[in-house]
């Protein structure tokens, strides 16, 4: 039963009443021992866990395969019937989760629950999640309300990795129009407008190697590497004198470095690893174009010193008005159900950059456990109260968006 806090007409309680937090707890567990470790594609068992939970509660699922034991999987409300053909509503998430690691107190893929709290990873990053948009569904569907549109569930492999899920599902397209989507990522139930993209670059350099005695015989391209590490620190301090908002600004990371090949010689290569957070409509080949120019101006390749910038890995920003119906659903439905309601951006990235970028669909992202203090850390957890929470106002998003 929802609690007295809970904000929403007679009609919506009704459907609110629907949601057994039990259930919801159990799914999240289920989910959460799938495992999915990635790197290491083994979204697999989460998949087909996401996909016998829709069965047994009545929904449409189908996998769509991505690489080899790695399968997008949606989850749809059964067309037809009480629900028209209109716009939809689309919840979006992913399988798989990063690595456990050492030091957990608590067995990472046997779920247990103490108090508040659900452990296990995955658990906020985003097994919640999942379970919370699809024992929502299937709230809607127990209730027979008519429905504008249906309801879908997209699951997509490899978005802790290199997005290969989102990218195979962008190509080959939702298939239908949809009003708004709703990324199930972990932001304490905060409506998340605007998100800042991301891109991998790669820089290989390579120089003339020589004995270590006689260094100008060589060119070292460890050298060059600094001198264009320099450029991207200053690149980095202009960016942060201009801070958006909800964003804050484009910034760089160093993440890896390796090079030379021994101490008595000149380096003959350097490989750099580097993260470049964009703003939304920022095009990681214009800043890999820009970077380029900038190390032709400042004389550090050339000469014996030759330099590779490749990007690996790259996911679009997004950002959606705050006066957009979708918005102020969302937000509206969030504080209905007694959550800690705000409207604000998130520095990280996700997959729903290529639902707006790429289908024009108007995007919020919006779930239950905390980004910075929970997802990826040691003893990962989840609030059980948050859960069902969420659960709820996706419930009652639904319905105000698809209200006919």
């Amino acid at each position: 039963m929802p609690s007295d806090d809970v904000q929403c007409t007679p009609d919506e309680r009704i459907v609110l009443d629907l949601i057994d937090p039990d259930e919801l707890i159990e799914l999240t567990c289920t989910l959460v021992n799938a495992a999915g470790e990635n790197p290491g594609g083994t979204e697999e068992r989460t998949a087909q866990a996401l996909e016998r939970a829709a069965s047994e509660r009545g929904l449409v699922s189908r996998s769509d395969a991505v690489a080899p034991g790695r399968p997008n999987v949606d989850v749809d409300l059964p067309v037809g019937g009480a629900v028209a053909d209109g716009p939809g509503l689309l919840f979006l998430g992913h399988s798989d989760v990063v690595p456990a690691g050492p030091g957990w107190t608590r067995q990472p893929y046997n779920a247990e629950v103490e108090g508040d709290r659900l452990y296990g990873r995955g658990a906020t990053d985003m097994k919640g999640g999942l379970a919370a948009a699809l024992v929502a569904m299937d709230a809607l569907r127990r209730s027979g309300r008519e429905l504008a549109g249906p309801v879908r569930l997209s699951s997509t492999v490899d978005e802790e990795d290199l997005g290969l899920g989102i990218r195979h599902l962008t190509a080959r397209g939702l298939g239908r129009e949809f009003r708004g989507c709703i990324v199930a990522e972990p932001t304490d139930l905060q409506t998340v407008i605007a998100c800042r993209g991301d891109a991998y670059l790669e820089v290989e350099i390579t120089g003339v190697p020589a004995h270590s005695g006689r260094p100008a015989d060589g060119r070292n391209a460890i050298d060059a590497a600094a001198a264009l590490l320099t450029l991207i620190k200053q690149d980095h301090e202009n960016h942060i004198r201009e801070l958006d908002p909800l964003l804050g600004s484009p910034t760089w990371n160093v993440g890896k470095i390796e090079g030379g090949r021994a101490t008595s010689m000149v380096a003959p290569s350097c490989h750099v690893w580097l993260d470049r957070r964009l703003m939304p409509g920022e095009d990681p080949e214009q800043i890999v174009s820009d970077l380029r120019n900038a190390v032709d101006q400042a004389g550090i390749a050339g000469n014996g010193i030759f330099m590779d910038i490749e990007i690996t890995m790259s996911m679009p920003g997004f950002r959606t008005d705050q006066d957009h119906q979708l918005v102020g659903t969302v937000h509206r439905a969030v504080a209905d159900v007694g959550g800690a309601s705000s409207i604000g951006g998130w520095t990280a990235a996700c997959d729903g950059g290529f639902i707006a970028r790429d289908h024009g669909v108007p995007t919020v992202v919006m779930g239950p456990g905390g980004l910075n203090d929970q997802a990826h850390q040691v003893d990962e957890s989840v609030s059980v109260r948050e859960l069902t929470q969420a659960a709820r106002a996706y419930t009652l998003a639904a319905l105000r968006l698809l209200a006919r």
